[in-house]
């Protein structure tokens, strides 16, 4: 181990807690329990020599052995005791709010630097789907461009939204993956969309109103910030998710491929003039006030027969799984397989550890020279009678 510590934290309550923006955010039993299942998944992007935070280490040998056909795992790379840590830790979750800034003070972290309430401010002014107005505004010119988002700050401006492009999407400027979504139009207009725009205009100041597109595939560029505010390209993640919006799961495949996909659609000079364009406003938006990861969600959409680039569906300010998805791939995969990368979950007791049987037995796993996977399927967090949430991934030739 080096001197100074990395520690790697799962909080997939992030989005939430940073749209109630509450120390004392109470986290819902359901996302507990995924961020107990899916805490050792930072093993796979962090770097060797850093810890990840587990909440059982009983867990450790059962996830050793279940990865055994693949890597050998040392014990000193997890951690369930955060008042052990050095002084001079450095902490990495999912996402920074003030729920968990608040919960490791609690853990006798005072020593440790941890943003303060300006920072915490400022990362939350960032990660407002309010942010995406600027961005499509700037790119609206753009040959080959669809998109537009309003901020709406009373019902009349959503009826002149509505009226213009009768479906709409409605959306809070803070929320969970696939939350804080409502799909309405002059037609579906009622009481109860009325009293939910009400409700967020007055705990969040705004409503995004977008119109429905008809879209054709999901995918995003995925992006780093670092100290000094210097935005770097990390790649692309594609991905699929379902008739709510919510996450399904990412495909497992190399830039180039993806890229290809993407030209069957748009062309790579305008996916090229998007990319870089992001590269220069977002450093000027976050302007060294994040460091870290962060994803700009696209879509392709098929317009009066013409495919359209959507470039900002949403910016998400915090390592998300379409990075993770990259690093997966970049570091794991041979680069001619493809696979897909799942985060499942389940109801009943014994059900993923039931799954996991059959997909190993379905799938065993195929490792080339360097010990890169060819195929098969490989679980990234342990698996157990108990568990209900499953990250794994599927590789095939």
């Amino acid at each position: 181990m080096q001197n100074k510590q990395e520690l790697y934290i799962f909080n997939p309550e992030h989005d939430m807690a940073l749209a109630n923006f509450s120390p004392y955010y109470k986290i819902p039993a359901e996302i507990i329990r995924m961020k107990e299942d899916l805490c050792f998944l930072p093993l796979w992007y962090s770097a060797v020599n850093t810890l990840v935070y587990v909440y059982n280490k009983d867990l450790i040998q059962v996830f050793k052995n279940q990865i055994s056909s693949f890597a050998h795992v040392s014990d000193d790379r997890f951690t369930d005791d955060i008042q052990a840590l050095n002084a001079d830790v450095e902490i990495y979750p999912w996402g920074w709010n003030p729920a968990l800034v608040h919960s490791l003070q609690d853990d006798a972290l005072q020593h440790v630097v941890l943003p303060d309430e300006r920072k915490l401010e400022h990362i939350r002014f960032l990660s407002s789907r309010e942010r995406t107005v600027a961005v499509l505004d700037s790119l609206s010119s753009v040959v080959g461009i669809c998109g537009n988002s309003f901020r709406c700050t009373e019902i009349a401006l959503i009826k002149e939204v509505m009226a213009i492009y009768n479906n709409v999407i409605l959306k809070s400027p803070w929320s969970g993956s696939g939350r804080g979504l409502v799909r309405i139009s002059s037609e579906t207009w009622n009481s109860n969309a009325e009293g939910w725009v009400s409700r967020v205009i007055r705990t969040q100041g705004c409503v995004m109103a977008e119109p429905i597109y008809n879209k054709v595939l999901d995918f995003a560029m995925e992006f780093y910030s670092d100290n000094d505010g210097i935005v770097s390209f990390l790649g692309y993640s594609l991905f699929d998710t379902d008739s709510h919006g919510a996450y399904k799961y990412n495909y497992l495949m190399s830039d180039t491929k993806i890229e290809q996909k993407l030209s069957e659609f748009v062309s790579v000079d305008l996916l090229s003039h998007v990319k870089d364009f992001l590269i220069s406003k977002t450093s000027t938006i976050i302007s060294g006030g994040y460091t870290g990861y962060f994803g700009v969600d696209m879509m392709i959409c098929l317009e009066k027969g013409e495919y359209l680039l959507h470039p900002c569906v949403e910016i998400n300010l915090r390592m998300n799984m379409g990075v993770v998805s990259r690093i997966l791939f970049n570091k794991y995969v041979e680069v001619k397989s493809e696979g897909k990368f799942f985060v499942e979950h389940y109801f009943s007791e014994s059900e993923a550890l039931s799954k996991h049987g059959e997909l190993s037995s379905l799938y065993p796993l195929v490792k080339n020279e360097s010990g890169r996977i060819v195929s098969g399927y490989l679980s990234l967090v342990p698996v157990t009678s108990t568990t209900r949430f499953h990250a794994y991934m599927i590789i095939k030739e």
